[in-house]
């Protein structure tokens, strides 16, 4: 793999910043894993995790914990590349070792196209998003609130600026992760209060052939999905991370300022991973405890009905207005970090195509204002078409289980052929082929089960 060129807009040797030194001033600096939080703590925790839960008890919970933790450090390789090379997540798979298919290579031409049947993810996940609307305000169609929902989120990110993406991002999953936490600790006060009998059967690493498909869904929508570990890419330099680093000089200035600013980096995902974690877990344990003990599984449209059960049973009735409020937050959530995320991808992945000058700002920014208005309409269309969320949710999960294999070797191909400026300890290497080798395997293992 040819050395990384210093040709992205963001880096320039006027906006280099030394970094902080201190735990509470690099706390200033974080933000990227604030937008990956809002898209995890979305549907894929509050349909695929509880689904799960609902189907399995407890005994899967050990998925829900190996998927929020083990793709951690195959992001952070993403991360490191962006702060050490200034490239985006395009310009590195389309160097990725292969053939080439006419500008790009066959791993670009392969991400743009299970990107775009993440598209029946998205459908499922705005239409879930105008249920939640409909119920509300009942008097208000579905299809309506679905359309509603599109523009809306389309005019939230057309001007494309990441500080927006950033602010927003922040205040739509707070209220619901804190009443989430709350719901399970709650859950010890009613008749489903959860044992350690209950929460150890689901550390044994054992799997029912019943729940595979699902349980490979969950895997591969919750926590960091492949397509945030791409997006983080981008959040990195929009941030300023590379842009703060400076164009690579190889001397010790520069070496000084990309450590710094790695160590923010750290943070930043360690950060999120705690909360994305904890929020994920919750989930699971709630569908587990009152769903599956109910013998409820959620379905079709009444989805969202059924999951507020969770609230319900161990809030009381009065929560349910509560957590329709924080369900439409955290899917809307959703909605919005996605669509700021393929804004960036798209335009991307056109230009390493030879379709747009993506190094043209004026030329980048009237492609993010055209995908913001065309790419939701795309999702409520396939959503009036379908009209089966859970279904349409697992898909996108199963299309991101397969997307990880070339995000690994992405991550693989970063971590061995970029020269890195900070030296990874033996946990780190550690922890990055037990990363490795656990997405695989459940890859793999589910693939096989499946046919």
């Amino acid at each position: 793999m040819s050395q990384p060129t210093q040709d992205h807009y963001l880096l320039s040797p006027s906006r280099i910043k030394e970094p902080p030194t201190t735990f509470f001033a690099r706390l200033k600096f974080l933000g990227p894993g604030f937008i990956l939080s809002a898209s995890i703590v979305g549907s894929g925790e509050l349909i695929a995790t509880t689904t799960l839960g609902a189907r399995a008890g407890f005994v899967a919970f050990w998925v829900i914990i190996v998927s929020c933790l083990v793709k951690v450090a195959v992001q952070l390789e993403f991360g490191k590349h962006a702060i050490l090379t200034g490239e985006t997540a395009m310009q590195l798979f389309n160097k990725l070792p292969g053939k080439k298919i006419g500008k790009g290579k066959w791993s670009l031409w392969l991400i743009f196209f299970l990107i775009l049947l993440k598209l029946v993810q998205l459908g499922g996940m705005i239409g879930s998003t105008a249920i939640v609307l409909n119920m509300l305000w009942p008097g208000v169609p579905v299809p309506v609130w679905v359309i509603v929902s599109a523009l809306s989120v389309s005019m939230l990110i057309y001007k494309g600026y990441y500080i927006v993406v950033e602010k927003l991002s922040l205040v739509m999953i707070a209220m619901f992760t804190v009443m989430t936490i709350t719901s399970v600790l709650a859950l010890e006060f009613t008749a489903y209060s959860i044992s350690w009998q209950e929460l150890s059967s689901g550390l044994t690493f054992s799997m029912p052939a019943g729940i595979i498909s699902v349980a490979i869904g969950a895997f591969g929508i919750t926590g960091v999905a492949s397509d945030e570990i791409i997006a983080y890419n981008y959040w990195c330099l929009e941030k300023g991370y590379a842009a703060y680093t400076g164009p690579r000089t190889d001397d010790d200035a520069w070496r000084a300022r990309a450590k710094g600013w790695i160590k923010v980096m750290y943070l930043d995902a360690i950060v999120a991973m705690i909360i994305y974690t904890s929020v994920t877990a919750a989930f699971y344990l709630l569908g587990a405890a009152v769903l599956n003990g109910r013998g409820v599984i959620p379905e079709g449209n009444q989805l969202i009905e059924t999951v507020a059960l969770i609230y319900t049973e161990s809030l009381g009735e009065g929560i349910r207005i509560a957590y329709l409020v924080g369900a439409f937050f955290v899917l809307y959530s959703s909605l919005f970090a996605t669509l700021a995320a393929w804004t960036r991808i798209y335009p991307d992945i056109f230009g390493r195509l030879g379709w747009i000058n993506f190094n043209d700002l004026a030329q980048r920014r009237k492609m993010i204002a055209l995908l913001a208005w065309t790419i939701p309409l795309v999702w409520a269309a396939t959503f009036l078409y379908i009209n089966l969320p859970v279904m349409m949710i697992l898909f996108g999960g199963v299309v991101g289980s397969v997307m990880l294999f070339l995000v690994v070797f992405a991550g693989i191909t970063i971590k061995y052929t970029i020269p890195n400026v900070v030296p990874p300890s033996r946990f780190y290497n550690i922890t990055f082929w037990i990363s490795v080798v656990s997405i695989c395997f459940v890859g793999v293992y589910g693939i096989v089960k499946l046919f």
